[in-house]
């Protein structure tokens, strides 16, 4: 194990882990920026962690599995990712991450917010410390927000239509999200679905969301209903008993069934 202790951060392309690397930039000078990239990623998070790589001054280096997502969606026999089993994040983030980090000591550090109820990690090597300044120092959403819009560089511009980074095709999106991906990114959305797979003869499914494949979910009276259920959202009261804050953020839809579990942390801060 080496001597010295290192500090690293990882950037998602998220607004979170994109404000603390600014908030920390002059705090921690020795501090490392990795990001583990998928491939899978959509076109403008690239493009905004260039601007970020940028105004930090030193270079963000690009973590990846070499196999790359086809080839561990084989491995486990076409079964996509979903909350119950999030293979993708284990051999995509997480181990490219442990491997880059090795036996060294570690602090890393993670854009948890305080007004967030909830705690996390990303590795479980126990040579990884988690810190988490934001919730030290009483960082909320309005001051991420404030800390992006100083620094010049702003939410990063997909926040438009979606709640969250991580890959084109995340199982955790909405279905209003879905929506997005077809009329942002239409060639995205076909690859998407090019993944699933459903089997005429035994029933048996795999996609993305649960109760719907895509092709389901793209027909207009579909799409016409989840914008209905969408805007509805958007009037119901901002706070709910119980319900989580990804929730609250992504406006679920009334008739979206999927798994309200907390989206993994390196893919989504």
């Amino acid at each position: 194990m080496s001597q010295s202790v290192r500090h690293i951060l990882s950037l998602s392309g998220g607004k979170d882990s994109t404000a603390l690397a600014i908030y920390m930039r002059d705090r921690l000078p020795e501090m490392e920026y990795v990001f583990c990239d998928t491939r899978m990623e959509l076109r403008e998070t690239y493009e905004y962690l260039s601007r970020v790589e940028a105004y930090l001054g030193k270079p963000i280096v690009k973590l990846h599995d070499e196999r790359g997502f086809e080839h561990w969606l084989m491995v486990y026999g076409n079964y996509l990712p979903s909350t119950r089993m999030r293979w993708c994040t284990r051999q995509l983030k997480i181990r490219p991450f442990e491997r880059y980090v090795r036996d060294d000591e570690v602090v890393n550090y993670i854009g948890i917010r305080a007004d967030e109820q909830r705690e996390g990690y990303i590795s479980t090597k126990p040579n990884i410390k988690a810190r988490y300044p934001f919730k030290e120092d009483g960082i909320v959403k309005a001051d991420v927000v404030r800390i992006l819009e100083e620094s010049g560089l702003g939410v990063p511009p997909y926040y438009s239509w979606r709640t969250r980074s991580g890959c084109y095709f995340c199982f955790f999106q909405r279905k209003i999200e879905w929506v997005g991906l077809k009329e942002h990114h239409p060639d995205l959305f076909e690859e998407a679905k090019r993944f699933e797979k459903i089997n005429a003869e035994t029933g048996e499914r795999y996609t993305w969301s649960q109760s719907e494949s895509l092709e389901e979910l793209e027909r207009p009276e579909r799409v016409a209903k989840i914008r209905e259920e969408h805007l509805k959202s958007l009037v119901r009261p901002v706070v709910l008993p119980n319900r989580p804050l990804h929730e609250i953020l992504a406006g679920a839809d009334e008739d979206d069934d999927d798994d309200d579990e907390q989206p993994c942390l390196i893919c989504h801060l």
